[in-house]
């Protein structure tokens, strides 16, 4: 069992998983505990600790849903995606731009 973690500090109660999240919610990915292969294969696919995933569209019943994280969609089953752990985003729920110099007219 590999477990990769994003975030250091354990909050109150239970982490939450990609499963609570509803349609259109965001989340940082902070733990996957899976298998090492699973885990590898998923990191592949950009499910990173730190990346943000955003929920989207699932099957009738809900089983595999599709998750939106580094440009791509995923389809997940739920019992993949009840062992990949979450945090929420931060307030703004956007990365932060580094200003960039500007160049002097001449």
């Amino acid at each position: 069992m590999l477990q990769l973690s994003g975030n250091k500090s354990q909050g109150d109660g239970p982490p939450a998983t990609l499963v609570d999240l509803r349609r259109g919610d965001a989340a940082v990915l902070d733990r996957i505990d899976l298998p090492f292969e699973d885990a590898r294969r998923l990191m592949e696919l950009g499910f990173l600790p730190g990346a943000r995933v955003t929920a989207g569209l699932s099957a009738p019943g809900g089983d595999p849903r599709v998750f939106q994280v580094d440009g791509s969609e995923v389809a997940l089953r739920r019992e993949t995606a009840r062992r990949l752990r979450i945090r929420p985003e931060s307030r703004s729920g956007k990365a932060r731009k580094t200003p960039r110099a500007e160049k002097p007219i001449r």
